[in-house]
């Protein structure tokens, strides 16, 4: 599968932003889908992932609350819903899909990077 984020950009304390992430193939409801972030100087951490039928769903305390992760198989489309955002939120956005399990970290297929900036 590809994946292919967009949607990123540079906003202000407190507002909203949402990224999509489409991907190409015919069995993208087969894959847990997640979003992941790298900060500058730091590692790629997790932000959130959801299951192949949306169902369930779970995400990094940094953001529990603020942040939103859907999908729409239909279109073959994840989303992250970003309210409330902080500078630290300033980091390369990237949607990864899993062939696994739902509790898993490890994921198989990546996008490119879509690089959200919060000024304060």
């Amino acid at each position: 599968v590809q994946l292919q984020a967009y949607g990123g950009g540079l906003v202000q304390a407190g507002d909203s932003l949402r990224l999509s992430c489409e991907a190409s193939g015919r069995t993208f409801s087969t894959y847990t889908m997640g979003w992941f972030r790298q900060a500058p100087g730091k590692e790629r951490e997790f932000v959130a992932g959801i299951s192949r039928g949306g169902v369930s769903t779970r995400y990094a305390n940094s953001v529990k609350g603020r942040f939103t992760i859907s999908r729409d198989n239909a279109k073959d489309t994840v989303f992250l819903q970003m309210n409330s955002l902080m500078p630290e939120d300033t980091a390369v956005y990237y949607c990864a899909a899993n062939k696994g399990s739902f509790q898993s970290y490890e994921y198989d297929y990546w996008g490119q990077g879509t690089l959200v900036t919060v000024s304060s």
